[in-house]
């Protein structure tokens, strides 16, 4: 077991030198970031050229890794070509990195005012486990099924969005800062992980196991250091923010994508006596409201950790935080706020709710999970509640979701796919931005 997996690390980065990554983070029309982890303080530099024109080729200024940084860092690439297919390597210390796949990235397209929007592929998933014997458990693993990464590559993704659960902090991790970074680190240096995150643009929200314990909270004593890990290790456009949250937005395309929060302001699932009993929390909840109705996407992907449209009150999903909930569906209903779709993760089962309300679109809510931490089952009385679709459910497998973005500006279509860790389709459910009106 200990030769293949030495293999397996071999096999992304030949020299070694490199921990984790190359990771491709947030793409615009004229600028890429790339995050990369060392595994001791390097020099780092990136030479990029357009894949029709290789011999016109750009470095990047360099930048040291430091320790206290995990020995990541992240560049910018600038002055991009729109819509433009790029080559990347990596040097550290001026020395080549070689891998046994290609790295590339695609620059968005300009297509405002000029022709209809691209058609473009976004991936989907949540609650990443990997298993380490001498962390976790007693028993059986719960981390498995690691091929599943390839898998989701396999799709040609332009986007990758991870949701949630993107690593499982363990009880010796989320006390200490260090500790995060290292367990953060164990799982981005997954050798399956790689090739999907050097090719593909990726996007993260956080929930409760890589933000803190177990359905931590507001009250959680390290947030602001699991905030500093978290911006280390993604390489998300912007946090609204600043200090607080990992709250933040991105356009792919003529999409709106909108990252929120449900652990920085969340009140304890006890508090029900006394005081705010938030989920979102005002502040963001203003912003999210305000956003919603500023943007003109056709689709407005609305991207939670827990569920929001089921209506049974299990575990943390957002029925459970009852008034919020009901203001925030109230507030889309009176602003007259087209488009919203919701994805969600956290349940360990993969589901799809729909809400119907009078007089106006249904808003639905795609779950999708796990991709590799242990598969779980709906509730028997989530079956009860008149939001699921019961032939959309997916329980005891893991599982990863595609999200297709196609047709002519004002016809737009957006179909989602569920395929098995092995690429096989499970169903698939279309929705026009004709009926989201």
């Amino acid at each position: 077991m200990k030769k293949i997996l030495l293999f397996c690390l071999l096999t992304f980065n030949v020299f070694g030198q490199i921990q984790s990554g190359p990771m491709v983070g947030f793409t615009e029309m004229n600028e890429v970031l790339i995050w990369v982890q060392t595994k001791k303080a390097q020099k780092v530099k990136i030479q990029y050229s357009e894949v029709a024109s290789p011999s016109n080729s750009f470095f990047s200024d360099e930048i040291k890794t430091e320790k206290l940084a995990g020995f990541s860092t992240k560049i910018i690439l600038e002055d991009l070509k729109a819509g433009t297919l790029y080559n990347y390597e990596i040097y550290l210390n001026n020395k080549k990195q070689t891998f046994s796949y290609p790295l590339t990235f695609k620059t968005q397209v300009h297509w405002q005012f000029r022709k209809d929007p691209p058609n473009f592929k976004v991936a989907m998933g949540s609650c990443v486990y990997v298993a380490q014997v001498e962390s976790d458990r007693p028993g059986n693993s719960y981390g498995k099924e690691y091929e599943i990464f390839k898998s989701i590559a396999n799709q040609k993704p332009d986007m990758m969005i991870w949701g949630g659960d993107n690593t499982y902090y363990r009880e010796m991790d989320y006390n200490s800062k260090s500790g995060m970074i290292k367990r953060m680190t164990h799982t981005r240096s997954l050798p399956e992980m790689q090739e999907l995150l050097a090719n593909t643009s990726n996007y993260a929200i956080w929930d409760d196991h890589d933000y803190g314990a177990n359905d931590a909270d507001r009250s959680f004593w390290k947030k602001r250091e699991a905030l500093d890990v978290f911006k280390m290790f993604w390489g998300n456009p912007n946090y609204i923010f600043d200090n607080e949250a990992i709250t933040g937005t991105t356009l792919m395309n003529d999409v709106q994508f909108f990252f929120v929060d449900d652990r920085w302001w969340k009140a304890p699932n006890d508090r029900i006596a006394t005081g705010n009993r938030d989920y979102l929390g005002s502040k963001q909840m203003e912003w999210l409201i305000d956003a919603l109705r500023t943007s003109p996407a056709p689709f407005k992907i609305v991207v939670n950790g827990g569920q929001v449209i089921n209506t049974d009150k299990v575990f943390e999903n957002m029925s459970t935080y009852e008034a919020e909930r009901t203001y925030l569906i109230d507030a889309i209903t009176k602003e007259k706020i087209k488009g919203i779709v919701f994805v969600s993760g956290d349940r360990h089962h993969t589901a799809v709710h729909k809400l119907e309300r009078e007089g106006t679109y249904p808003l639905y809510d795609f779950t999708v999970s796990p991709i590799t931490s242990g598969p779980a089952k709906p509730m028997p009385s989530e079956f009860e509640t008149k939001t699921i679709i019961p032939e959309l459910v997916v329980e005891g497998k893991r599982n990863f979701g595609i999200m297709e973005f196609s047709g002519k500006q004002k016809e737009r279509v957006l179909k989602m796919t569920i395929f098995d860790k092995d690429g096989k389709e499970l169903w698939t459910k279309e929705l026009k931005s004709s009926e989201l009106k």
